[in-house]
């Protein structure tokens, strides 16, 4: 199940939209096609569904809309912002050490 990982922020519309990454403090932009494709990645269950409901919002073809979907899937996963299945382990960072 492809989801935004945690500390990202999305504010997305039909008409575009961002997504914020608490971690770096930037805001990634998207397109008003790749802000769509995002919200049906976050409502489905699985790609193909996701993209199911692309190629019949944009009247295309589904290998077509299963490129689109996979490939903002994918730069938004490049970018750190969202991931496939369970999120990595985070490090545990500790901020005191042990005495010896």
């Amino acid at each position: 199940m492809w989801r935004l990982r945690e500390g990202t922020h999305p504010v997305l519309t039909d008409e575009g939209g961002a997504i914020l990454s608490e971690q770096t403090g930037r805001w990634s932009y998207l397109t008003p096609t790749a802000s769509a494709a995002v919200i049906l990645l976050l409502a489905s269950t699985t790609r193909e569904e996701a993209a199911g409901q692309y190629a019949e919002r944009y009247g295309i073809g589904v290998e077509q809309a299963a490129s689109d979907v996979r490939t903002v899937a994918e730069a938004l996963a490049v970018q750190g912002l969202a991931h496939d299945g369970q999120p990595p382990a985070r490090p545990r960072r500790r901020w005191w050490r042990r005495s010896s």
